[in-house]
């Protein structure tokens, strides 16, 4: 019989978890930036690390700031 490989993916630890002064705030862009695709997506947390209570806040946030037009609903879509 074949032996499986195993693969071994260490656990992401949430960033806003490990950094206490880290905040999540809808007009913090930037950081709100680097959880969107380039087609304006949320990322989800099981891609990006996030615990569950910091998902739920980054998303508030990212559709408060899409309501003042801090950031856009879709991106720009190639082609």
């Amino acid at each position: 019989m074949r032996q499986q490989k195993r693969i071994f993916q260490r656990r992401r630890v949430c960033r806003f978890c490990a950094d206490k002064e880290l905040v999540i705030d809808y007009k913090e862009v930037k950081i709100l930036k680097n959880y969107l695709t380039e087609r304006g997506k949320i990322i989800p947390r099981r891609i990006y690390g996030n615990c569950a209570k910091h998902q739920r806040q980054m998303t508030e946030a990212i559709k408060r700031a899409r309501q003042i037009a801090l950031l856009p609903y879709s991106g720009n879509p190639q082609g």
